[in-house]
């Protein structure tokens, strides 16, 4: 009698590591975008306060504020997370600017460092606001509010 042989091959085997590592190539930058994309969206989220002082600022005065202190905000410097190194609201008048580079952030973010730029748009007295890609950060680095 004949003895059957049980297992994959030594090719079957290399075929399926193969496929393994095709799928991981793709998968991995997409996930390093992904993780980019969520580490972005903290400045967001720090810069939520920074949009209503300026915000109030304008609705009281009629213009924008000059300094983080003017609009009654923490100096620049001491609004941060893990991701991002400060929040200005008043380098440029009516324009937040997102600066990352804290202390987890990913290289691409913290190489340059990355901005993100929040600009007021005021419309009879409301104040709307747009965001965008400033120096060193990529357009496809921004979260979905942005684009």
């Amino acid at each position: 009698m004949k003895n059957v042989q049980k297992g994959f091959t030594l090719i079957e085997l290399m075929i399926v590591v193969a496929i393994i590592a095709i799928l991981a190539a793709i998968a991995i930058p997409a996930y390093q975008d992904y993780t980019i994309r969520s580490q972005v969206s903290e400045g967001l989220s720090l810069a939520d306060g920074a949009k209503t002082a300026l915000a109030e600022y304008y609705s009281n005065k009629g213009q924008f504020p000059t300094s983080n202190g003017s609009a009654g905000l923490a100096a620049a410097a001491s609004i941060n997370g893990n991701y991002v190194s400060q929040v200005d609201g008043g380098t440029t008048q009516g324009q937040i600017q997102v600066s990352y580079g804290g202390p987890k952030a990913n290289a691409k973010l913290s190489a340059g460092p990355a901005v993100l730029i929040l600009s007021a748009i005021t419309n009879a007295g409301s104040v709307q606001w747009t965001c965008k890609a400033g120096a060193n950060l990529s357009t496809k680095y921004l979260p979905s509010s942005c684009r």
